[in-house]
C-alpha cells in the first residue's frame, strides 16, 4: 500500500470549541479551598448566569487571531516530519511504519509548540479573570481584552510574556500529538487495509471514526500534563508573585491540594468535546487532501 499523501499547505480548519474549552480552564485553575463551580455543568450554567453567552467565549479572540497560522504550522509540520522519516539514505522514499507515524507526530507536537504556547497563554489569562473577581470582590482585573493582555505581557517579560509555560507546552505536546497524529494515520490505515482499498479512498465516516478516536487518546494520554500547564499559564505575570515558577513546582502545589485527583479536574468537557471536535476537524483535513489530490 502507498504511503498516505500529505498536503502541507492546509490553512483553515475549525476553531477548537470555546465553550468547553473555558469550562476546562475554569475547572483546572479555580481554588481547591473555595471552588465557584462544583462541576463542568454547574460551571456552564454560571458562566451564562453572569456573564451571558460571551462568557462563554471568553478568550476566542486570542484563538481566533492565530488558530489559521497555527493550524497551518501544525499540519505542514506533520506533513514534513513524514517526509522526512520516509526519505532514505539514497533518496528514495519508504512507506512509514506505524512507528514512524508516532514519531512524525511527536516532531510536529515539538514544532508546534512553539505557535500554540502563546495562543494558549493569552486565551487562558483571559478566562481566569471571571474567576478571580468572583474570588476577591476588591480584585479589580488588569486587563480586559486581548490587546490589553499582549502589552500587559510585553511590559513585564518583554519578548518572553507570550510564551509564559512554553516548557511544559512542549512537554504535553510532543507526547500529545505522537498519540493524537500517530493514532489517527494508523487506524485510517487499518480501516484501508480491512476494506482493501487505499488510505485515500476511506469513506468519511471511517476517516471520522479515527479522528474521534485519536482526539479521545490524546487528552487520555496527557490529561495531567494539561493541567499543570494550565495552572502555569493562568498564574501572574509578574515573576515575583508567581506561585507555580516551574514544572515540578506546580505539580508539587496541585499535589498538595487535591492528590491524584486534583490532575484530572475539567476532564469531564474534554471528552465530552473530544470525539466529535476531532472527528469534524480531521475528518475534513484529510477530505481536503484528497480532494487536492496532493
Amino acid at each position: 500500500m502507498s504511503p498516505e499523501p500529505d498536503v502541507p499547505c492546509l490553512k483553515q480548519t475549525p476553531l477548537p470549541p470555546l465553550p468547553a474549552d473555558t469550562v476546562k480552564v475554569r475547572l483546572q485553575t479555580q481554588s481547591n479551598t473555595k471552588p465557584i463551580y462544583s462541576g463542568a455543568l454547574d460551571c456552564f450554567k454560571k458562566t451564562l448566569q453572569w456573564e451571558g453567552v460571551k462568557g462563554l467565549y471568553k478568550g476566542m479572540s486570542s484563538p481566533m487571531a492565530g488558530q489559521m497560522f497555527f493550524r497551518a504550522t501544525f499540519f505542514a509540520a506533520f506533513a514534513e516530519s513524514k517526509a522526512l522519516l520516509s526519505r532514505q539514505p539514497d533518496g528514495s522514499m519508504k512507506v512509514l511504519t506505524d512507528m514512524d507515524l508516532f514519531k512524525a507526530g511527536a516532531l510536529t507536537g515539538l514544532v508546534a509548540s512553539l505557535t500554540e504556547a502563546p495562543i494558549d497563554f493569552y486565551k487562558s489569562q483571559l478566562q481566569v479573570q471571571t474567576i478571580r473577581m468572583r474570588s476577591d470582590p476588591n480584585y479589580k482585573p488588569p486587563f480586559t481584552n486581548l490587546l490589553q493582555c499582549v502589552r500587559a505581557s510585553l511590559a513585564h517579560n518583554g519578548v518572553k510574556g507570550p510564551f509564559q509555560g512554553l516548557g511544559i507546552t512542549v512537554l504535553r505536546n510532543v507526547p500529545a500529538n505522537a498519540v493524537y497524529l500517530g493514532s489517527f494515520d494508523a487506524l485510517k490505515r487499518k480501516f484501508a487495509e480491512r476494506q482493501g482499498i487505499e488510505v485515500r479512498d476511506l469513506s468519511m465516516p471511517h476517516t471520522m471514526a479515527a479522528g474521534g478516536v485519536a482526539g479521545t487518546l490524546y487528552w487520555l494520554a496527557i490529561y495531567p500534563l494539561d493541567v499543570i500547564k494550565s495552572a502555569m499559564m493562568t498564574d501572574s505575570m509578574v515573576k515575583g508573585e508567581r506561585r507555580y515558577p516551574t514544572m515540578a513546582a506546580t505539580a508539587r502545589a496541585l499535589w498538595a491540594e487535591g492528590g491524584a485527583g486534583r490532575f484530572l479536574r475539567g476532564l469531564s468537557p474534554c471528552l465530552m468535546r473530544a470525539v466529535p471536535a476531532n472527528a469534524v476537524m480531521l475528518g475534513t483535513v484529510s477530505r481536503v487532501q484528497v480532494m487536492l489530490g496532493a
